[in-house]
């Protein structure tokens, strides 16, 4: 895998206003852009998806993945790992929530994606960074609204 790309910005929420939406998965058609469908195929005890079918459209990117969820440091931190996908060979991501202790979050997001075609080092990256910018202001929109 290759580096990842990562970017944070600060919400004017609560710590649990803002994971009450990001920890939502089935709800991201709802206010991300890049997200067109969410099938949940597993949940844990806690009623928290585990496996999930996405519909992605990223700009050049396309597919349907199957990602696996890790909540293992929640409520800090929500990661997924790549399971399956039509165009993707491998994805990681990573959303960290801190509560500044002022009403305000600061929410991290970290992604790599590996394609089947080859595609330059420096163009996905752009993406990836464009992906990551653009969710977390629909975060942002969606918890500040």
């Amino acid at each position: 895998m290759s580096d990842i790309s990562k970017n944070s910005i600060e919400i004017q929420a609560s710590a649990e206003d803002v994971r009450a939406v990001l920890f939502d998965i089935e709800k991201y058609p709802t206010w991300s852009k890049a997200i067109t469908s969410v099938a949940v195929e597993a949940k844990d005890s806690h009623a928290r998806a585990t496996k999930v079918k996405v519909g992605v459209n990223a700009g050049v990117v396309k597919d349907n993945v199957v990602l696996d969820y890790d909540w293992s440091k929640a409520p800090d931190e929500v990661s997924f790992t790549f399971d399956d996908a039509d165009l993707l060979t491998d994805m990681f991501g990573t959303f960290s929530i801190k509560d500044n202790g002022d009403e305000t979050t600061t929410v991290s997001y970290e992604l790599t994606v590996a394609l089947s075609m080859p595609v330059p080092a420096m163009m996905r990256q752009k993406q990836e960074r464009t992906t990551i910018d653009l969710t977390l202001a629909q975060l942002k929109e969606k918890v500040e609204a």
